[in-house]
Parts: C-alpha cells; structure tokens; sequence
C-alpha cells in the first residue's frame, strides 16, 4: 500500500485524500497535515455566540459538472423550504425527496445571488448592469462620458500588459474609475497597472459591456445563450451552516473510509533527493518536530512556504519563489439590530433588511473593502435571524502593518466607525456582539515575482511524486472549484500511473476552462438535481 501524505486539510487537500481513498482504498493510505486548528483553509465557517461566519465569502456554483456532483453527493439539496422562505413564504425549486433544512443539517440550500456596489452612498448592480436605475444614479453627464468612454475601448484597444488595460478594454476608462481602479488598489494594496493582467483572466473572465447586454437581452426576450457568465449567475446553493460544513462533513467521511488529519501540525522542512523525488516532510507540533515519510505528496501550503521549506533548491527558483506576493485578510463580525439600510428592492427577507450577500464599498474614502451579511447567506448563521443582523466587514491589509497589527477592540471600533461614516448603522448603534478574524495569505498577487513564476512551477512539476494543488499550492487565485479540480486532475494522473503534471497546472488557465459547460446552458446546471 502506497502512503500518501498530504498538507492542508483545505478544499484542495481534502479533496485528494477523499478521491484517493473513495477510488482506491486498497491502494492508498492517506494522512493529512494541517498547520492550524480548523478544517477547511479559508473555506472554514468560524463560530462565536451562535452565529457564524463564512471567510471571504462562497458561493457553490461551478460550470464544472463534476464539481456539483461532488457537491450535492456530500451534502443533498433541499427537498422543503428553509426558515426565511418558509416565514417569508417565497417558493424556491427543490429536490423531490430532498432533505428538510428544518430537521435535518446535512443540506444544501438554494440562495439568491444578490451583490451590489456600495458607491457614494448609492447601490449598483454587481456586476455593473445598464438598468435604468444604474443610469439614474450615475447622472446624465456620467453616464454619456461612460458611454463615449466605452466606444472608445471598443475602437481602440489598449495592449493587455497591466490589469489595468484589461478593465479598460472592456468597460472603459470612465467605468473603470469609478467602479475597478479604487477598489482594485484596495484589493490589493498597488494599482491596477502594476498588476498582471492575469489576474482580470482568472477572475472577471468574460466578463464585459457586451456580455451584460447579451445577458439583459436573454431576460428581456426570454432567449438564453448558451454561455453566461459565472459572475452573471442569480441563483447558488450554500451548505446550511457554510462553506465549513461541507468540509468537516468531508473531513469526517475521510476519517471513516481509514484516512487521517493531523491538526496543528505545521510543515517545515521538506526532504528531498535533489533531483526528482520527495522523500519526507518534517513537521512541528508543539515544538516537537517528528519526520513523515512517504511515497506521494500533495502540497497545497503556499508555494513560497513550500520553495523554502525544501533542500537544495537552485538560487533562481529560491529567489522568485521568496518573492511571490501575497494579501492578508481581516474579517470583522457584528451583530446588530438593523441596519440604516432601506430595502428598496422587491426581495423579501426577514426584518426587511437589504438582501445582498455581498456589499462591495467602492469608495475610496474607507478602508473597508466588502460587506457581508450573513442572513442573506443562510438564516441558520444566525441565532436570532428574525431580530438581529449579523454581517462581516472585509478588509484586505498586509501581515504586519498598521492594521493587522491593530488589537481586537480597536479594530472592531474601526470598522464600526467607518459604518458610521458610511450612513449603514446608526452612531448610536447597539453592537451585541462583535469578532475578529485574521486570515494570512489569503491572496495570492500577481505582481513582484509573479512575472517568472514558470520557473518555479517547471522545478516544483520535476518531482514526479510532488502534485501542487489549490489556491496557495499554485499561486493561482482560485475559487474553491477550480482548487478542487486541481486535486481531481491530479487524483486521475496518480491512478493513471501518470507524472505530467500539465493538465494539473492548466486548470483555471484557459479562459474556458470553468467558464462554459460544453453544450449546457446554465438553467441545466443549477436545476434541482
């Protein structure tokens, strides 16, 4: 039996060690390795006073038909209404013989994808639409120089070396001020121009001017295309207690099937041969360092960490590995009574609060970058859904600096001020509960080093028993679909007996990829399955 070790027990690694051991449970023993105490990497839901948090935000959607599967076979759709539909009584497309939220936790449930930009204290559209209403709140003078802007993108095409460009080519400069350049630099804490552009690729996608007319046709005229963006999709599914839950839930089916995850085990060496082989990792708990030996290794700890923690690595691809960027996250979680916040859509929802998951603050007067709000993901994040709110302020900083470094109470009293500021809470708000969260490397960035990062990926895809998958073990920015298709592809090659590790690396390249499903509309892929 072959002994596979794996390091993260996030989407990526839990992923691996399901599929080997679902595929081949004669064949392989599977250990996973997780440096902090929580299953899931930025996947997990954080608990505090009975409500919960999603870190950074998930919404279960992929055009990857595999994926879904994978999905609802974990974790059934719903077959009965959730709480808020049921006190609400809004009608949602069910599973027949799904499983009831009400009584049963292992579920998927359906959620309406509702995310608008928060700019100059009027809501937009995300993505940016051309309603009437979009318009209006723009102004006439804005919105001709948007218009010209935008013809003058489509005639002249700017070369895509920055991301930058990028956004320009598609939605013109004037869009691009007001809705990409300031919350871009927020992002990531550099503008746009110095960027790669290989960001907007793996991220916006096709996303353009032309893609939001075509989808506003489609609805208008009744005729679907049959590609819509992924960030143009209304409808997701979400486990009933968050992203988390799927991958405890994971993590417990791993544990039945013989496999095992060690917490608080953080990797920090990693031996090889010197030449094509990874023979063991050395791990540390507690400081107590032990060393693991083994015949397959997966990695989806950051690439940087990875490069470094290895012997005998050439002074190039140390060099551009220990230089790969990265962004640090904070999220921020209130409970409040209301929000100032008018419900001015035509979307019910408990205690009439606005019905975004997501509020993306594009002003640049405020550090905060997003806002979310948990009731709208699922009613059963919070413990009091019909009296209380509880939402997430996102912000993005750097390990170390001002902010990060910030304690708790003042953090909280930051992001309570810039709510204020913002006229989306009271000043003389009751908070009822409040929490702090840090997430490193929660970003991997596309600047500094990231020009040359080939380099590393051709030393690291040398190892033919080294397969690097997820966010971090590619440096790559990832959704969590594409982080476990990364571990499917790699899972095909080791059954296959295969080492190329090509396909593994391509996944989330192409601009196809996950963008379109093969002769599939999107109505297909998210009916009730």
């Amino acid at each position: 039996m072959k002994k596979v070790v794996i390091i993260g027990a996030g989407p990526a690694g839990l992923t691996a060690g399901f599929e080997l051991l679902k595929k081949a449970p004669e064949e392989y023993s599977v250990t996973i390795y997780e440096e902090s105490g929580a299953i899931g990497g930025i996947s997990r839901t954080v608990k505090y006073k009975g409500n919960r948090m999603d870190i950074g935000g998930h919404r279960f959607f992929s055009k990857d038909k595999e994926v879904m599967k994978w999905w609802m076979d974990m974790m059934p759709l719903q077959g009965k209404p959730s709480f808020d539909d049921i006190v609400l009584g809004r009608e949602k497309t069910l599973a027949e013989e799904g499983p009831d939220p009400e009584t049963t936790d292992r579920v998927m449930l359906v959620r309406n994808r509702v995310s608008r930009i928060y700019y100059q204290k009027k809501f937009f559209d995300y993505p940016i639409s051309l309603k009437w209403q979009t318009l209006k709140n723009m102004g006439f003078t804005t919105t001709v120089d948007a218009g010209v802007s935008y013809m003058g993108s489509v005639v002249s095409k700017l070369p895509e070396d920055s991301l930058e460009n990028f956004y320009i080519n598609r939605f013109g400069r004037t869009l691009y001020s007001m809705f990409f350049e300031g919350y871009t630099e927020k992002l990531w804490g550099r503008h746009p121009r110095e960027i790669s552009a290989d960001w907007g690729a793996q991220r916006v996608k096709g996303l353009s001017i032309v893609a939001i007319l075509k989808d506003m046709f489609g609805k208008v005229t009744g005729i679907k295309g049959d590609k819509v963006e992924t960030s143009l999709i209304e409808e997701f599914y979400y486990p009933k207690y968050g992203p988390g839950q799927l991958w405890e839930t994971t993590a417990d089916e791993i544990r039945k099937m013989g496999g095992e995850i060690v917490m608080n085990a953080k990797v920090v060496r990693v031996n090889t041969n010197g030449e094509d082989t990874v023979e063991s990792i050395v791990i540390d708990q507690n400081g107590v360092e032990s060393t693991v030996k083994g015949d397959i290794f997966f990695s989806s700890m950051p690439v940087k960490d990875l490069v470094e923690a290895m012997n005998d690595v050439p002074e190039e691809e140390l060099r551009i590995a220990s230089g790969l960027p990265y962004r640090d996250f904070v999220t921020i979680g209130l409970l409040l009574d209301k929000l100032q916040l008018k419900n001015e859509t035509d979307i019910r929802t408990l205690g009439n609060i606005v019905p975004d998951c997501w509020i993306y603050v594009q002003d640049t007067g405020v550090k905060m970058g997003r806002i979310q709000i948990f009731n709208n993901w699922s009613p059963y994040m919070v413990s009091e859904p019909e009296t209380k709110v509880w939402i997430g302020l996102e912000y993005f900083c750097k390990e170390g600096d001002k902010f990060w470094n910030l304690s708790d109470r003042d953090c909280i009293m930051f992001g309570t001020g810039e709510l204020v500021r913002m006229g989306i809470i009271a000043p003389t708000a009751t908070i009822y509960a409040a929490h702090r969260e840090k997430v490193k490397k929660a970003y991997p960035a596309y600047f500094d080093t990231y020009s040359e990062i080939d380099k590393v990926v051709d030393y690291l895809s040398k190892f033919g028993n080294l397969w690097c998958v997820g966010r971090n073990g590619q440096h790559r920015y990832n959704n969590m679909d594409h982080s476990m298709a990364t571990s499917f592809e790699a899972v095909k090659n080791i059954l296959a007996g295969v080492t190329d590790k090509t396909n593994v690396w391509n996944v989330n390249t192409e601009q196809e990829y996950h963008e379109t499903a093969k002769e599939e509309t999107v109505e297909e892929e998210t009916s009730n399955g």
